[in-house]
């Protein structure tokens, strides 16, 4: 079936992807709209104030990865792999995602976790070539389930990044040897200590997604894929008392979507670097509000190869293309101040 995707709509940007033809429409007016190949599409409102900082997040991006779309050692999928001759798709990938992100110059690079298919010296060795090798100290990142099944300690830790008019919080969320993911009481007193003396709004980030009570995710269990139930409350309560912060922002999940804590405070997940969509996250930090804008990785090979993705998991019964784009407005928002 012929898909035509609206990908991006931020105050100054339109681009629609029809399958590898790429239509880009930059220097535009905000909240105007435009026909784009007879598509209506209205630019969104631009926050108010100077721009402070943009800065830009990865997250899945798993170097050493050479299938896609496998589950175990189930036959099943369909499984992608690179044709003969081809680049390994993690290098395509992520060398495509550094090129776009290079050309906004961004204030920091922040990458949320499963730099690597299994936490091997040669992924992590890849991981940092291709990342700080650009970017440097702007590069900050932080451990996934897939660079901790072995125990590995790279990229452990919670780091504290200010940024001009904003800070970000990146939370360590990895259980060595387990998929899922926790925030330990000390984690969450270390944030609240800092949120306390920030003068900013701060985003928490972390790989894992958080759990958030409804009608999809209303049983708790141990088992949950993302956050743990009980370390999930616990930051919606942080937040909750603490009003500078304005979303938690996750990965994990390869998919987009935007739900909300209690509090009303955004809980955001971005798609993964390495297969459909293939997208990076800008932030465009305004004075009176943060611009989320997703960008799908758009060099040819790229393409060609996130464009081979679109239906993993469709021997599942999986509808992996819906779920892992998911709307536009889980992709392009703007996150309020409080």
């Amino acid at each position: 079936m012929h898909v035509v995707d609206i990908t991006t709509v931020a105050d100054d940007l339109i681009v629609v992807h029809d399958g590898l033809e790429v239509t880009r429409l930059e220097h535009l007016a905000p909240s105007t709209t435009y026909d784009v190949g007879g598509h209506a599409i209205t630019t969104r409102a631009r926050p108010g104030g100077e721009l402070l900082c943009r800065f830009a997040t990865v997250n899945d991006v798993h170097f050493g990865e050479t299938e896609c779309g496998r589950i175990d050692d189930n036959p099943e999928g369909p499984i992608q792999r690179p044709a003969p001759g081809e680049a390994p798709y993690p290098e395509t990938m992520n060398r495509a995602a550094v090129s776009e992100i290079a050309r906004i110059d961004p204030t920091a690079v922040i990458v949320k976790g499963d730099l690597t298919a299994d936490g091997r010296r040669e992924e992590f060795a890849a991981f940092d070539d291709c990342y700080r090798g650009t970017f440097g100290d702007r590069l900050h990142a932080v451990r996934g389930n897939h660079d901790a099944y072995k125990g590995q300690t790279d990229h452990a830790g919670d780091r504290w990044i200010q940024l001009p008019g904003v800070a970000v919080a990146l939370l360590d969320t990895a259980i060595p040897h387990h998929t899922t993911g926790t925030i330990s009481t000390e984690q969450l007193h270390w944030l609240d200590t800092h949120l306390a003396e920030s003068e900013v709004p701060v985003i928490v980030m972390g790989h894992h997604q958080q759990w958030i009570a409804d009608t999809v995710n209303a049983h708790r269990g141990d088992n949950y894929f993302g956050l743990h139930p009980d370390a999930s409350d616990a930051l919606a309560e942080v937040a909750a008392r603490r009003p500078r912060v304005v979303a938690y922002t996750a990965g994990h999940t390869h998919r987009h979507r935007v739900r909300h804590m209690p509090c009303g405070v955004p809980s955001i997940e971005v798609g993964c670097v390495k297969d459909f969509p293939g997208t990076w996250a800008e932030y465009r930090v305004y004075e009176s509000g943060i611009e989320q804008v997703v960008h799908r990785i758009s060099s040819p090979a790229a393409l060609s190869w996130s464009e081979r993705c679109r239906h993993l998991y469709s021997d599942f019964g999986v509808d992996y293309e819906s779920y892992a784009l998911g709307t536009l407005e889980d992709r392009c928002c703007t996150i309020p101040l409080r």
